[in-house]
């Protein structure tokens, strides 16, 4: 039976995501994602993995890419579940719907329409906006999270070398929790925020 328990992300002013690369990418061919979560001193906070498996995961992802149905599991480093992101199938504005391990609802990301900006919404469980995430075209590596004109939290894309931005989905993010504020559920959205955008954004490249 699958445990569950919490990351304490709140002890952590920055993360470090890495998405681990698998040989078929060279080949062109889209793998499940997994990414480990660091701290910013490289210390172990988890991992995330795509759960989608077998045959018919692998066309969806070929075919489909960040429009298709995935789940996504955050694990901590004793490998219990800490959270679950859900990604239904949808052609427009992608989403994704984050619970605890045990079931608890946290709340979602949702892409909006930006007119010369990349931009998200996070919700609360109750639906309520509590962050906009914004990527104007003159920064696109970089997402700042807001509430009102207070950037609450940063999330930047690294440049990962030239074979990998070339050829392969080896992305890297830093996570930067600038509001000491922010709470658990807080950060965690953020965190699951930043695989979203991953997803949603950066993806592709492979089948490219």
């Amino acid at each position: 039976m699958q445990t569950t328990s919490q990351f304490s992300l709140r002890q952590h002013s920055a993360l470090i995501l890495r998405q681990r690369l698998e040989l078929f990418e060279f080949a062109g061919f889209e793998t499940r994602n997994k990414y480990e979560i660091r701290s910013a001193s490289g210390a172990e906070v988890g991992f995330a993995a795509e759960q989608q498996k077998g045959w018919g995961g692998f066309l969806m992802r070929q075919f489909l890419g960040h429009w298709r149905s995935f789940t996504l599991h955050f694990f901590t480093p004793d490998r219990t579940l800490a959270l679950v992101a859900d990604h239904p199938f949808r052609w427009f504005f992608p989403r994704l719907e984050i619970s605890t391990g045990t079931g608890k609802k946290l709340g979602a990301i949702q892409t909006k329409f930006g007119l010369l900006s990349k931009l998200i919404s996070v919700e609360d469980r109750s639906g309520r906006e509590i962050f906009i995430a914004q990527s104007p075209f003159w920064k696109p590596w970089t997402f700042d999270f807001s509430t009102g004109e207070k950037v609450r939290a940063t999330v930047r894309k690294k440049w990962s070398g030239l074979g990998a931005e070339l050829f392969t989905d080896k992305d890297t993010f830093s996570v930067e929790f600038t509001d000491p504020s922010l709470t658990e559920e807080h950060c965690s959205l953020i965190l699951a925020a930043a695989l979203h955008i991953d997803l949603r954004y950066f993806e592709k490249k492979a089948r490219q």
